[in-house]
């Protein structure tokens, strides 16, 4: 997996890879019916399913969330840079693809620490004029907006889409995701725009749903030693004074939906929201 122009810590890292523990990436792409997973991630997915059956729903919903936010981003924003940290596996429907059915020239750069991740998406999107991938972690938001890839691609003295679809709930309370992204938010330029997903915790008035989610977080907690179901309130302080996009804050089905109509209120559509927001 490794080549001789890698960097040795680069090369290290993919050394470490450990095939026998499940991973956020590639759960993911599982629950997305890839390929690029291993027998402990499918475990994982089995075990879940148990807790929450509609578990793979809420990764296409998510996903599809995603590709709406980058339409309206490149096709109607005119935004022509995107920064994807927690990129993920890239599965049919990536960022980089759906910007370029709409603007070949729109540049795109994918984060993301894990090496297969990086291995994958080296393979299949980087291209030396528009698309890069860059190992990196969100918990350190300097480093990636230093990184010398990111830079080549990526001029933060003009408007930007910065993506942080599905990352944050990752990311532990000691590690401060509000930190995060405001670090993030301060590198953009006035006209960008940030798009954020995360697990939401459905509020008290759903007691029965509320415990069932406490019971899922223990699960990923314990098995992937991450993913935190999180307040309203919390994850809309991640846009900071940035001006929401109609319909704000919302559950992932309900913002912008490619077909107007009614939206089945079950537990995926109360665990996990998401939104746009437009710095002024």
């Amino acid at each position: 997996m490794t080549t001789e122009g890698d960097p040795p810590d680069r090369r290290s890292t993919f050394a470490d890879i450990d095939v026998s523990r499940p991973n956020v990436a590639r759960v993911y792409d599982a629950f997305l019916g890839g390929k690029n997973n291993f027998a402990a991630d499918r475990e994982f997915v089995e075990k879940a399913l148990q807790v929450a059956p509609k578990a793979p729903l809420a990764a296409l919903a998510n996903r599809a969330f995603l590709r709406r936010v980058v339409r309206h981003l490149v096709g109607e924003a005119g935004i022509t840079q995107l920064l994807d940290i927690g990129s993920g596996l890239p599965t049919q429907g990536n960022v980089s693809e759906v910007a370029h059915e709409i603007n070949e020239a729109v540049r795109v750069v994918h984060v993301d620490n894990d090496p297969v991740v990086y291995s994958h998406s080296k393979a299949l999107l980087a291209d030396a004029r528009t698309t890069d991938i860059v190992l990196g972690d969100v918990r350190r938001p300097a480093e990636i907006l230093a990184d010398p890839a990111v830079r080549a691609l990526i001029d933060f003295g003009r408007p930007a889409g910065l993506l942080l679809i599905a990352i944050l709930h990752h990311i532990d309370d000691h590690d401060n995701p509000g930190r995060i992204a405001a670090e993030l938010r301060d590198a953009m330029a006035p006209g960008s725009y940030l798009a954020i997903s995360s697990f939401h915790m459905p509020g008290p008035e759903f007691p029965e749903l509320r415990a069932a989610t406490i019971e899922g977080e223990k699960l990923l907690m314990g098995t992937l030693g991450s993913g935190r179901w999180r307040e309203y309130g919390e994850i809309l302080s991640w846009f900071g004074d940035w001006e929401l996009l109609e319909p704000g804050l919302v559950s992932l089905m309900e913002w912008r939906p490619p077909v107007r109509g009614r939206i089945r209120r079950d537990e995926i559509y109360h665990s996990f929201y998401g939104g746009v927001a437009r710095k002024t």
